[in-house]
Order: structure tokens, then C-alpha cells, then sequence
């Protein structure tokens, strides 16, 4: 239909009365043009093994709070472990905790991320974690204090009536007022869905420089190259420690670690004995054993095999038990002390090391590391039992939930 002029004038004056309107009218919140539905769908953990996704309403956001549309989320190991047996006794459950996502609505008070960076609706946000008014956890200091004390999303007790959203399996999560949240909105999504496991690594090398040992010429041994040791051997390369061994039982992932820049793999699968398994290993070194081990697996035999790959005067980093995978024997004198071997343990990480991550994960893109293609598989949200079913088999890298 043709307007006359008159008509139009009208039009336009409506317009912008409308707008003038919305723009005098008070907002306690500042919300997204798209607007914000009253319902969001979580994948609850409802019996080991089992999620169902279900409808919950999205709770008032306090002045403080940030309400976030979730874009994607790896699963973890410890979702895994939640998942099969539930060892932190977190059931009924909302998990994830490798999320990222959009902002769509933001308390009045909410001005900077943890960093000090702007926010605003519209921004690409991840979360560390949850403190508990420890003054000795701060954000750039020096302190060596990791953040294993401090509570995560996606591990939250569901305790709450008024809020399911504790978890980035889901397509809304409410971030509270006193959480920590970074604004990666210059980051992609696969790369922002890495920034959780990449900064536990990122952690574990920092750990490992403290011993003075690692430097840009030693030959390192990475045991166990599941995600946790890919984005380690991405994270030495990144560095420039070139002479890498990987060991594992998997050939694809052996394979794949050449990829993050891993120059040797040894396939324990292939070698029966220890000491075979130690002779493999130094025969990648052209006779020589490992300057470094960094140790990624949660087997205990993995970690009394590795003090065998460790020069006299070594170094060994401990990262992988997450969880309690039992006891490992080891004979301390023969291992330790007449090696003189130099241990240090690793365990998640600091808020230095999240905020390091970022630009780790822009270095690896430079010099062409493929770090997005360790997510090998995405599901949408109502597949999340198919999904954990693919990571528990084993039949892909990183696989992660991706809503549309």
C-alpha cells in the first residue's frame, strides 16, 4: 500500500515518540534488542547415566547478575565421572562447565569483567570461578594460590527453587554477582569453548617452569594424549620446545599429536615391560631419557612408569588426577632421591592463568597449531546423552554441546 506525505509524517512521528518513550522510561536491567523468554531448557542429570532436559524459568536477575545465552560447552572428564558414578554427590544436576555464551541482560550494576574490561550486552563471556570472599585469591597479583577451592558452574548443588541456571548445559545460565567473567568476544566459538581445559594446561606448564628445568631445548615426554595432553604438547610448542615425545595406547590420538607439534609418539601398546616401554622412549631422544615428563593420565601405573623416562636431574609434572584414581607405587629411593628428580603437582589454575590462556589461544592460531580441530563432534543440547555416550567411548577428541 502507498503512503501519501501526510501519512508518513505521522508514521515517523510515531516512531519516534516510541522511541523517545523507551529511552526516558527507567530500566533496572539492560537487555538485549531480541528480547529475553521467561523459560529456558537445562539438561539436568537426574540418575548416574542420564540426563533429560527439562523447562525452567528464568529467575530475576539481581543488580549484580549477568544472564548469558549459552552458545556451546565441552564436556569434561569430570562430567564424565559425574555422569558414570557421581562422586561429588551432585545429583539432580545441571553440568558444564567448559561454557561460553552471549550476554541478554545485565544488572544495573554490572559495568567490567574480571579483568577490568567493559561489558556489555552483546559480549561473549566465559566464567572461571565462584570465590568464597578469599581475600588471597585476586586477579593480577603473584600469588601461587590455584582456584581448587573456589566453586564452579556446572557443579553447583541444585539448591535453589528460584535458579536451575548453575550450569552451561543448558541455553541460558545466570552468572551471580560475585562470580568471575571475562569477555572474549574477540575469541571464536571453538576457541572459547577450549579456554577451560586450555587454561588447566597452561597452569601446568607455569607449575613446571618454577623447577627451572624446562627450558626451549628439552626433550619432554607427554604420557597420556587424550585432550588434557594435546593441549599440552600445544602449549610447549606454542612456547618453543620443539623435541617432543608423546606416549599413549591410542594410535589416532598418537597420530593427531603430531598435529599440535608432538616430533616423536611411543605406543606403550607395542612395547611389553617398562623397561621396554623406557627404551622406546629414550630411543626417540637418540638414546637419551627425558629432560621433562609431564604425566596426563588418571592411571596410577602411568604415574609409576614415569619417574622411568626422567633423566637423572629431571623434572616431572603430576596433572593427571582430577579426581582420586587411587594409589600408584613408586620405590622412592630408585624414582626420587638417587635421580634427584624435581616433582611438582598441578591442579586447575589461577585467574592469571585463565587471562594468559586467551592470548595462548591466539598464538597457537598464529603459528599454526589446529586447536579447533580437537572438537571433533557437536550435539545439540536434547543428544547430550548420545554425546557423553561418544566421549566415554573414546571415539573422538573433545566433543562438545552446541546450541543453534
Amino acid at each position: 500500500m502507498d503512503l501519501d506525505s501526510k501519512q508518513i509524517e505521522e508514521l515517523v512521528k510515531s516512531v519516534l515518540n516510541n522511541l523517545n518513550g523507551q529511552q526516558n522510561k527507567p530500566s533496572e536491567y539492560r537487555s538485549s534488542s531480541y528480547g529475553v523468554p521467561t523459560k529456558a531448557h537445562v539438561a539436568y542429570l537426574t540418575a548416574l547415566e542420564k540426563f533429560e532436559i527439562k523447562e525452567v524459568d528464568i529467575p530475576e536477575l539481581g543488580d549484580d547478575d549477568i544472564l548469558v545465552r549459552v552458545e556451546g560447552c565441552g564436556i569434561c572428564g569430570t562430567d564424565a565421572h559425574e555422569f558414570r558414578k557421581d562422586p561429588f554427590s551432585l545429583i539432580p544436576v545441571v553440568l558444564g562447565h567448559e561454557g561460553t555464551g552471549e550476554i541478554v541482560k545485565m544488572g544495573k550494576n554490572v559495568k567490567k569483567d574480571s579483568a577490568g574490561k567493559d561489558l556489555k550486552v552483546g559480549d561473549k563471556v566465559v566464567t572461571c570461578m565462584i570465590f568464597k570472599d578469599n581475600p588471597d585469591i585476586t586477579m593480577f597479583d603473584l600469588n601461587k594460590q590455584n582456584v581448587g577451592g573456589a566453586d564452579v558452574y556446572g557443579l553447583l548443588p541444585d539448591n535453589d527453587s528460584n535458579n536451575h541456571l548453575k550450569g552451561w548445559f543448558s541455553d541460558y545460565i545466570l552468572i551471580k554477582g560475585g562470580s568471575t567473567v571475562f569477555n572474549v568476544s574477540d575469541l571464536d566459538l571453538e576457541s572459547r569453548i577450549l579456554i577451560e581445559p586450555c587454561a588447566v594446561l597452561i597452569h601446568a606448564v607455569e607449575r613446571a617452569k618454577t623447577t627451572g628445568i624446562l627450558r626451549f631445548n628439552s626433550r619432554v615426554v607427554v604420557q597420556g594424549v587424550g585432550p588434557i595432553g594435546l593441549i599440552c604438547i600445544a602449549v610447549l610448542r606454542t612456547l618453543g620446545i620443539e623435541n617432543i615425545c608423546a606416549v599413549d595406547g591410542n594410535a589416532k590420538r598418537l597420530e593427531f599429536s603430531k598435529k599440535m607439534g608432538a616430533t616423536k609418539q611411543v605406543n606403550f601398546t607395542e612395547h611389553k615391560g617398562i623397561e621396554a616401554l623406557s627404551k622406546a622412549v629414550s630411543d626417540s631422544f637418540d638414546g637419551h631419557l627425558a629432560d621433562f615428563a609431564f604425566q596426563c593420565t588418571g592411571a596410577p601405573a602411568g604415574h609409576s612408569n614415569i619417574y622411568k623416562f626422567i633423566r637423572n636431574g629431571g623434572g616431572l609434572c603430576e596433572l593427571g588426577f582430577f579426581i582420586n584414581g587411587g594409589d600408584a607405587t613408586i620405590n622412592p629411593h630408585f624414582d626420587i632421591c638417587s635421580k634427584e628428580i624435581t616433582t611438582v603437582g598441578s591442579w586447575v589454575y589461577t585467574l592469571r592463568d585463565y587471562a594468559t590462556t586467551f592470548d595462548f589461544l591466539k598464538r597457537s592460531q598464529a603459528i599454526g597449531i589446529p586447536m579447533k580441530e580437537l572438537i571433533t563432534h557437536k550435539f545439540p543440547l536434547d543428544q547430550i546423552n548420545e554425546a557423553m555416550g561418544v566421549n566415554l567411548r573414546q571415539e573422538g577428541f573433545k566433543i562438545a554441546i552446541v546450541n543453534k
